[in-house]
């Protein structure tokens, strides 16, 4: 195989650019679509025949089980799935000895999981490739109906994320998170002085995170409840929220009344 034409379906532009920017450093992949849906993903797959999918697992209305179940797993061409909390998609992946990366993933990960991906299309291996997705979809439980479709259950939420530091990897616990701020498709989490960079989207971050704990502010900025010490009205179309720390941090008029109906809970 001289090209590796490669799918993209993620519902968070950041997380499609990532992805392009951590293909680009492989010459024979190719981005022969992008989707922002399980629904597009559907008809680009049939339309567009590609190599590789990458695949979110968690998308609204039709997730990554859902566009297996709609393209049928005989059809469906190789697929590296990506989960950030899914804790029945990691175990079932590693049961089926299906490719995942688990968000946020470093460059050596998606290295390998490219690699494997490659040598199984060169080996053809497409009718054994049907068969793990076949038995994945037989033992996926099916999408819930509803307003808890899309609703992490509580143990989803992280209480340590690993970060690296130099040469190694630390775990940080979250609670200790100040707040955290969106960088392009990384986000920086500001911990006692330091600030530790992870690869993920603030809106994927977001989704591991307590909702009673943190609170997003702006569109690039989320902040750990317990540590707004103030809150500020510098003129009457300004908010600022004040940290333990000192830190001042802009609140977007869209969010201030979610703001305010959080810290009244607070109390």
């Amino acid at each position: 195989m001289t090209e590796l034409r490669v799918l993209l379906v993620d519902d968070e532009p950041l997380a499609r650019r990532g992805l392009k920017q951590a293909l680009a450093r492989h010459p024979d992949a190719t981005v022969c679509g992008e989707c922002r849906d399980g629904r597009e993903a559907v008809t680009a797959i049939r339309e567009q025949r590609p190599h590789l999918v990458l695949l979110d697992v968690q998308m609204p209305e039709l997730d990554g089980f859902g566009v297996l179940r709609e393209v049928g797993a005989e059809q469906m061409p190789a697929v590296i799935f990506i989960t950030a909390f899914d804790a029945f998609a990691v175990r079932a992946f590693d049961v089926h000895a299906v490719d995942y990366l688990v968000k946020p993933f470093d460059d050596g990960r998606f290295d390998e999981a490219l690699s494997r991906a490659r040598q199984r299309l060169r080996a053809g291996e497409a009718a054994e490739l049907g068969r793990r997705l076949a038995d994945l979809l037989s033992d996926a439980p099916p999408k819930p109906a509803g307003p808890q479709a899309t609703a992490p259950s509580p143990s989803a939420f992280k209480d340590r994320l690993l970060v690296s530091v130099g040469t190694r990897a630390v775990l940080v616990p979250v609670a200790d998170i100040e707040w955290i701020e969106a960088d392009d498709y990384c986000v920086t989490l500001h911990v006692d002085g330091k600030a530790h960079v992870l690869r993920e989207t603030l809106a994927a971050l977001e989704a591991r995170l307590d909702p009673e704990c943190f609170v997003r502010i702006h569109r690039s900025a989320i902040v750990n409840v317990a540590c707004i010490r103030e809150v500020h009205r510098p003129s009457p179309t300004e908010q600022v929220v004040v940290l333990g720390s000192g830190q001042r941090l802009r609140v977007s008029r869209s969010r201030r009344e979610h703001l305010e109906r959080r810290l009244g809970r607070a109390r």
